[in-house]
């Protein structure tokens, strides 16, 4: 058996869970803590990925109106809509504890191990869908997603236990190219809960232990009770206070606007990606000032998108394609959901759309 400590963060502000995530990684990082299963839920809140453009993916001004926290995670993905009724699950481990290294494979054994405890908890025929979902009959009962920092893999994942879909509708912009690529017509048709399947809902208490038992039938992870650390906890607090809870890092950078900025946006199979530049000086000597990338993209570790985006300013136009290509394969990267050479294809076709007249 491979011995993990179990923490049950309960329902806490989704800022404050997401500074726990941060907390917990670079403390593991550290080798301060070991590898840990939490269970953690929301109140009403709307979680973006850390590439994601807040306003393009989410009706801010109704989420504020009605309460619905909105929160940036310190990993990618896509936007959801949190409450209660999700169970939240994510594993901090180091690379080496399971037999699979990289993204796609810790997606696959990790989703297999969750799906089958679900299935044998609830009678259900719950499967792993690549890249990162659990399905049942082809709807997501539960999303998932990871990277990794140093030699810290982090995996997390929901399981949809009671939902109002009408939320997902009122509360995210969830783009209709999104949709199609799975075969629905709206978000709430993409999805599906244990309530539905089952007639009623099963307790918090139930779901938990199910994600528990997959992970110890399949994978052999025994997870013992325990409390975070003092270190932990005052950890957490501060990147509360100094990082994750501010108004700057949940909105983000702004969009780059205006005459000089070019765009281009692409959809693959696993996931939307947009790149925003903003250009100056004259024809045949263009230069970056200013680079944003975002979607809904797993990328490890997080912040080399970031790092790439300082690396392409002030670069001239016509080398920022090859620049791009080159910074990624000389910085140790793994992807989830799209290809690495995406990203340099993406900035290339922001800088043809520039040289277009």
């Amino acid at each position: 058996m491979i011995p993990f400590r179990l923490i049950d963060s309960g329902v806490a502000e989704g800022r404050r869970q997401i500074a726990c995530d941060a907390a917990l990684t670079e403390l593991h990082e550290a080798g301060r803590v070991p590898d840990t299963l939490r269970f953690l839920r929301f109140p009403p809140t709307v979680l973006i990925g850390l590439h994601q453009s807040m306003p393009r993916e989410v009706r801010v001004e109704r989420c504020r109106a009605e309460g619905v926290g909105l929160v940036r995670r310190v990993s990618g993905g896509g936007a959801i809509y949190l409450d209660p009724g999700q169970v939240g699950w994510e594993l901090v481990f180091h690379r080496t504890t399971l037999p699979e290294t990289d993204l796609g494979g810790i997606a696959r054994i990790i989703c297999e191990a969750v799906a089958g405890g679900l299935s044998d908890a609830f009678g259900i025929d719950a499967r792993f869908r690549p890249r990162n979902d659990i399905e049942v009959a082809g709807r997501k009962l539960s999303g998932t997603g990871g990277f990794w920092q140093g030699d810290t893999m982090v995996y997390q994942g929901t399981v949809l236990v009671d939902m109002d879909a009408a939320r997902v509708r009122d509360l995210l912009n969830v783009p209709a190219a999104k949709l199609a690529r799975h075969g629905a017509a709206d978000a709430g048709d993409r999805l599906v809960t244990l309530k539905a399947l089952l007639g009623e809902a099963p307790s918090v208490e139930a779901v938990q232990e199910a994600v528990r038992a997959g992970l110890a039938k399949h994978l052999g992870i025994t997870a013992t009770p325990a409390q975070p650390t003092p270190e932990e906890t005052a950890l957490t607090e501060a990147k509360l206070a100094q990082e994750i809870g501010t108004e700057a890092f949940v909105m983000g950078e702004p969009e780059p606007m205006g005459e000089d900025v070019a765009t281009a946006e692409a959809v693959h199979p696993g996931g939307t990606l947009r790149a925003d530049l903003r250009l100056e000086g004259p024809p045949g000597g263009r230069r970056i000032r200013e680079a944003l990338v975002t979607g809904d993209f797993f990328v490890a570790p997080p912040r080399v998108i970031l790092d790439l985006e300082a690396h392409l300013r002030g670069l001239p136009a016509a080398e920022a394609a090859a620049a791009t290509e080159a910074f990624l394969a000389a910085t140790p990267t793994g992807t989830l959901s799209l290809p690495v050479p995406a990203f340099a294809a993406i900035i290339a076709e922001a800088i043809e759309e520039d040289a277009r007249p």
